[in-house]
């Protein structure tokens, strides 16, 4: 029972370190989508997505050449620290990030889609720079995509399997995850450790998904209310 414990506490750990890491670019990605025009534009879109179209083992292969020895991370971090990222609670999160990256991406460009860009404008009018309207402006219109897109994301490196063993193996104590461990415990026959971890897997998403829905519905009637006010 306690190394099913430690075995969720490191996936929790994992899954917030790739939302943290997924969030400002998925941001960044999403406003440059959305509000800007460049040459290029098509191509960073099919990159931002290309997660989704991938296997995961894929995705966990490339960041193993990466990270490794042989990749260019992998060589700056053996000169830095000694050791590659290879085989590392680092790079599981690295790996849970990028397969996260697209909903991160998507929910908030939906969002921010809705802005009006002439409210943005305005505020720059008033003197307000391009952080300071995103900050007091664009966020403000958009959190629920943010809200949505930190969610999703969550609960997809929460659940993240391929990329994961690739890059970063399934050593207990250090990488093994959620899914990793049951995965071993199926091979191993162990049914009842497979099926307390796959509740286990069942209540945390069950859980982000439902404060997912509450906090879209509780900013939804905040507006709404809000809009009322301002009408009478």
């Amino acid at each position: 029972m306690n190394s099913d414990i430690s075995i969720v506490a490191l996936s929790l750990q994992i899954a917030l370190v790739a939302t943290a890491v997924a969030l400002p670019f998925g941001m960044f990605f999403a406003w440059l989508l959305v509000r800007k025009q460049f040459r290029g534009k098509f191509i960073l879109d099919v990159l931002v997505s290309l997660p989704l179209a991938l296997p995961p083992v894929v995705i966990g292969y490339t960041l193993l050449w990466l990270v490794g020895t042989n990749g260019w991370i992998g060589r700056l971090s053996e000169s830095i620290s000694g050791s590659t990222l290879a085989f590392t609670w680092i790079a599981a999160s690295l790996a849970a990030a990028i397969v996260s990256l697209p909903l991160v991406v998507r929910s908030f460009a939906a969002a921010l889609a809705g802005v009006d860009p002439r409210l943005e404008i305005a505020a720059r009018g008033l003197g307000a720079g391009s952080v300071r309207t995103f900050l007091t402006v664009t966020l403000p219109l958009a959190y629920r995509g943010v809200i949505a897109g930190v969610l999703l994301g969550f609960v997809r490196a929460l659940s993240e399997f391929g990329a994961t063993i690739v890059v970063a193996g399934n050593i207990p104590g250090r990488t093994q995850t959620v899914p990793t461990a049951i995965f071993t415990r199926i091979s191993a026959g162990d049914t009842d450790a497979a099926w307390r971890l796959a509740l286990a897997s069942v209540v945390l998403g069950v859980i982000a998904l439902a404060i997912h829905n509450w906090l879209l519905k509780r900013t939804s009637a905040t507006g709404a209310n809000g809009s009322a006010r301002a009408n009478r």
